[in-house]
């Protein structure tokens, strides 16, 4: 018997028939303590139904805000004792300072900086309680960066298909840094103009 591979058996996920709790899951424990991104999840389940991929980005988009919620207030209410766990657990010290940088310099901006990035998203969480970061300004910097990541696969599984897949297997994280550094551009230049 052949060994799956760790993509394939999403790829199998995402044609069963509890697929759909399944993203809502691991969308929202993704923003606290899971390890894999739903984007693993959320590709498959597009390609396998095109006409759903925005619907999934949806269920996706608002599972992992719920997520992110918990995870600030997580990380506002017990940083030093569960929170730091969980950074030290995942080797994410390093991670966790230059966030703390970020929150300096940009503030709320660094929420949706790495919503977008392969920063991981619970760090992100976790950090804006922390760091007591306006809940509201976490949420909707949260909701717009992660709905921007969520939606763009959405958007280039339904008009791509198949050529998407591969597409992202290969190149995801590249495109959604590539986004980021054209954002803070962008915002550098609306500074200074």
């Amino acid at each position: 018997m052949v060994k799956q591979t760790f993509l394939e058996k999403f790829w199998n996920v995402a044609r069963s028939k509890g697929a759909l709790k399944t993203l809502v899951v691991v969308s929202f424990t993704e923003a606290i303590f899971f390890p894999i991104p739903p984007d693993a999840l959320l590709i498959p389940m597009g390609l396998a139904k095109k006409d759903k991929a925005f619907f999934y980005a949806t269920i996706c988009l608002l599972a992992s805000i719920i997520g992110g919620i918990a995870g600030y207030f997580l990380g506002y209410f017990f940083m030093d004792s569960i929170g730091m766990g969980l950074v030290k657990f995942y080797g994410l010290q390093d991670k966790y300072v230059y966030l703390q940088n970020l929150y300096r310099q940009y503030k709320v901006l660094a929420v949706g900086m790495a919503g977008l990035t392969p920063i991981p998203y619970k760090l992100c969480t976790l950090t804006a309680g922390a760091f007591k970061i306006s809940i509201l300004s976490f949420t909707l910097v949260s909701f717009l960066s992660r709905g921007i990541r969520f939606y763009a696969i959405a958007a280039l599984i339904y008009w791509q298909g198949d050529r998407a897949r591969e597409f992202l297997e290969k190149r995801f994280n590249y495109v959604v840094t590539l986004f980021v550094v054209l954002l803070i551009l962008g915002f550098v230049l609306l500074k200074y103009l």
